[in-house]
């Protein structure tokens, strides 16, 4: 998980050759282009940058304020010696500087609680950048191991028109030796024909799986690539190493990460009820001057420090209101794993059992291949010296497709369950 974390938030251009697009290249492009991807980068970014302290409200406040007010009042002032001062359009200012500082003592545990959320915060968004990571993977896998498949497919045709190609010219050889007739020749050349214009319609799917690829790749559709591959299986895949480590799924993190935030809002939330304590500490410069009264001038400049606390008393049971709800998200929170787990545990069940009967199935069919080969081969010979029919060689042509594109499809099934489980892992290898 760690390496493809790495590989989502660090990933540089990457290169790739127009003469052949190989399985790691293909997924590193896609990682690279994705939008989504970027996005999640950018959310991992933002929870990374909100992890701090100071949002978490753990670091002082420093302020720094200043004030000028000059007044023109009215002055009607008696003093306790009796002095009566009475005066219009009084001239004064008033102005002071001052830098004031709150360190918090104690939030009832908040800012600690908050923190911690922040730090869970920030690993929940990379769990989910990494689930993003894998599932475009594991379609980038799929798409590209389907076109692996629909090239098979058109090898296959192609072996088969070699066999019609050389029976049209047995029977045109027989012809001209007068061993065969029109009828013959004609239903060759139809038949060849025919399994020309399936072969353009196999290359018009390749064309359009490798579009389907490169719009995943975010690339241009009209790009010109060259897949050169094989699918080759897994067959050593066990269900309990699959079941062991569903826990370490990034969905499933994730879905636990969301408990723990949950749990540290109602902590949160919790500590509101106890006493706030802060520091405060300062410098303050006042300076008074007015043109009439008992004091024409007045300066007083120094340093303070002092603790202030506040104990809520009764605000409504808003926070406990607020504490319940928090209470009961977690416990949503507990029951959306649960189900995720256990969702998770029968799909893994099911794509195994999938995967299991894929690989039984595979060695049969791998069997048929090479005896459908084999078969071609003779029956062709046996036409060559005129011991079997037009009909026959078609039939063991026939054979020869459907035993091909079954072990193909078999293959592409079995890597597919391969990638299901594997992804459901978090053990997605490319």
């Amino acid at each position: 998980m760690k390496k493809l974390l790495a590989s989502l938030l660090l990933l540089q251009t990457v290169c790739y050759s127009q003469q052949r697009l190989t399985l790691p290249d293909a997924v590193n492009i896609a990682l690279k282009n994705s939008v989504s991807i970027a996005i999640y980068k950018s959310n991992v970014k933002i929870t990374s940058i909100n992890n701090n302290y100071g949002i978490a409200g753990g670091l002082p406040a420093v302020n720094f304020t200043g004030t000028d007010n000059q007044q023109s009042i009215n002055l009607n002032q008696t003093q306790n010696t009796g002095i009566v001062t009475e005066r219009s359009g009084v001239a004064s200012n008033a102005g002071g500087l001052s830098i004031a500082g709150t360190v918090p003592v104690y939030q009832g545990g908040k800012i600690v609680a908050e923190k911690k959320r922040l730090e869970i915060v920030q690993t929940q968004s990379e769990q989910q950048l990494t689930s993003r990571g894998i599932t475009l993977v594991a379609s980038v896998m799929l798409k590209y191991y389907d076109i692996v498949r629909q090239q098979s497919y058109y090898k296959t045709l192609q072996k088969s028109i070699d066999v019609s190609q050389q029976k049209l010219a047995i029977v045109q050889k027989q012809k001209e030796l007068g061993l065969s007739n029109n009828a013959d020749l004609f239903q060759s050349q139809l038949d060849l024909n025919a399994q020309l214009q399936t072969l353009e319609s196999q290359q018009l799917v390749i064309d359009q799986d490798k579009t389907d690829l490169l719009a995943l790749l975010t690339l241009k559709t009209d790009s010109t690539i060259n897949i050169i591959d094989s699918i080759i299986v897994d067959k050593h895949i066990q269900l309990d190493s699959i079941l062991n480590n569903l826990y370490i799924n990034p969905d499933v993190v994730a879905a636990d990460n969301q408990i723990s935030i949950n749990e540290l809002l109602s902590v949160e939330t919790k500590a509101l009820k106890y006493p706030a304590v802060n520091l405060n500490s300062g410098y303050n410069y006042n300076r008074s001057k007015s043109e009439a009264g008992s004091v024409l001038f007045n300066q007083n400049y120094g340093p303070y420090i002092g603790l202030n606390f506040a104990v809520p008393i009764f605000n409504g049971n808003i926070y406990k209101k607020q504490y319940q709800v928090s209470t009961i998200n977690t416990q949503i929170a507990k029951e959306i794993k649960d189900t995720l787990i256990l969702g998770f545990t029968s799909v893994a069940v099911k794509t195994y059992q999938a995967y299991r009967s894929n690989l039984k199935q595979l060695e049969t069919q791998q069997k048929n291949y090479e005896l459908s080969l084999q078969l071609v081969d003779l029956v062709l010979q046996r036409f060559q010296l005129r011991q079997a029919t037009i009909v026959d060689v078609k039939n063991a042509q026939q054979t020869f497709e459907n035993a091909a594109y079954a072990l193909v499809n078999i293959s592409y099934a079995a890597k597919a369950s391969e990638i299901q489980l594997r992804k459901l892992a978090n053990k997605l290898a490319y």
